[in-house]
């Protein structure tokens, strides 16, 4: 990729393949550099995002998972665009995840949220992840190949979060082939058309809510149904059924490319195979720097509301940030070598992917366990994993497909052969 001043981050595919030189390009120029194509203002270092991320005050979180497309409905003009954002944000795709509220409203529904996913609840979680990793090695190791993507990875990490959240098993085969399958990216480079992919999820966590809080049960999706706010109030049913969905949506998106990235380097690094299956505690190291290497989210977006100043830098009233995890991962006056993968890094678990400050990812725990667990009975049942020439080429010459997002990073495909361990 040459010519990155002419690169459209957000529209086409150049910068997907391999979005990193041209984020060390930004970051050559400035920290805090506007993009010419959109008007975005890239944050891509690491001290830089924090600031970012912190001041919740001044970056509303409203256009955090759409950015510049399809922009904000109204023009956002004046020194103080706080009441626009207020007036307008529910007319933004996905206004009513998570990710996109802000304070009062985002600190009542992560806190509702954080009473679902308890320790006690991850730790009931973490057994029922151990048996559905062999289930699924179960369904191709001994074919001695698999695609990792779909034949592990997206059906492992779905049914993973739809035990955690008490889905009845007996419903785990409709879930699976409803969301296990392609879907549109959010933030993608082929359409600036943004569609909201929580339909199904709606219906059926609704019937769930509604089902348990006309006869509870002793199960955790009563729990779900009866879990209250900080302030004793009982939500209304569609205010649980949105954070259920979003935990459910972005757990998967995140552990999926997460899985695929971790098993990528270890097809291409046999040694670290060597080394993780000698040492298993070791893992979760490899998958902190996993997550840095190659953060699973390219980045998110935020809307100041005033004028203010990050790294030195004038960032106007209605100005759309992103700010750029993948970048921030990478930024060599925080990591050493940040080209390189250190398994063993000190610093790795410093990464941005799962966000930083009030938005800071809560599904992370979770994930990290997918990982732990998942690559542990990977590398105790398969040996000599290495990548399909056939699919993506010889070493050296390799053709892997990305997801064509500007926010997401991840493979595709990955087409693995393996050797089955002996029983």
């Amino acid at each position: 990729m040459t010519g990155f001043d002419d690169v459209d981050f957000f529209v086409g595919n150049a910068a997907v393949p391999d979005p990193y030189p041209y984020f060390e390009h930004l970051r050559s120029k400035c920290p805090v550099q506007r993009e010419p194509h959109h008007d975005v203002v890239m944050v891509t270092g690491y001290d830089e995002a924090i600031e970012v991320l912190h001041d919740t005050a001044t970056f509303s979180s409203c256009n955090s998972v759409t950015g510049p497309f399809p922009g904000f409905p109204v023009p956002l003009v004046g020194d103080d665009v706080s009441a626009l954002i207020d007036a307008h944000r529910d007319e933004l795709p996905m206004s009513d995840q998570l990710p996109t509220l802000d304070p009062p409203l985002h600190t009542a529904h992560r806190a509702l949220l954080m009473r679902l996913i308890t320790p006690k609840r991850l730790g009931e979680n973490e057994a029922f992840i151990w048996r559905l990793a062999d289930r699924q090695l179960d369904e191709f190791v001994d074919a001695g190949r698999c695609e990792f993507v779909g034949d592990f990875a997206s059906p492992f990490a779905m049914l993973v979060v739809a035990d955690l959240l008490g889905v009845p098993e007996r419903d785990h085969a409709e879930f699976r082939a409803h969301l296990a399958g392609p879907k549109r990216a959010v933030g993608s480079t082929k359409s600036s058309l943004q569609l909201n992919p929580l339909e199904f999820l709606y219906e059926r966590f609704t019937r769930y809510i509604e089902d348990r809080r006309a006869e509870p049960t002793d199960d955790v999706m009563t729990g779900l149904a009866t879990a209250t706010f900080p302030d004793g109030s009982l939500p209304e049913v569609i205010d649980v059924v949105r954070i259920a969905a979003n935990l459910f949506a972005a757990g998967q998106e995140t552990t999926v490319r997460l899985l695929a990235s971790a098993l990528l380097l270890l097809a291409e690094h046999p040694e670290l195979q060597v080394l993780l299956r000698n040492d298993p505690a070791r893992i979760p190291n490899f998958t902190e720097e996993t997550l840095r290497f190659e953060s699973p989210i390219k980045g998110d977006f935020r809307l100041a509301r005033v004028p203010t100043t990050v790294g030195g830098v004038d960032i106007p009233a209605g100005a759309t940030v992103m700010v750029v995890a993948g970048a921030a991962n990478r930024d060599p006056r925080h990591f050493d070598a940040p080209d390189e993968f250190v398994p063993d890094r000190p610093s790795a678990r410093q990464h941005l992917a799962f966000g930083h400050g009030i938005h800071t990812c809560p599904g992370a725990p979770l994930a990290r366990a997918e990982a732990r667990i998942g690559i542990e009975r990977i590398l105790d049942r398969m040996r000599d994993i290495r990548i399909s020439e056939a699919e993506h080429g010889p070493a050296g010459a390799r053709e892997f497909e990305y997801a064509p997002t500007y926010i997401l990073r991840g493979l595709q495909r990955l087409h693995l052969g393996f050797d089955p361990m002996p029983a």
